[in-house]
């Protein structure tokens, strides 16, 4: 998942360099929504995934 966030990322800014300000928009969104959603999937797999003997 943060993959496609980094891979959003370099459009939105591909996309903000060549003037396509509502792509890079909409790519950018969905970069940030991604990214959060990694973050908070890593840190519930970090307290949730820990085996007790």
């Amino acid at each position: 998942m943060l993959g496609y966030a980094i891979l959003f990322f370099i459009i939105a800014l591909i996309a903000a360099v060549l003037g396509f300000g509502g792509i890079a928009g909409a790519a950018t969104g969905i970069a940030q929504i991604l990214f959060f959603v990694f973050l908070v999937l890593f840190v519930l797999s970090i307290i949730f995934g820990r085996r007790r003997p």
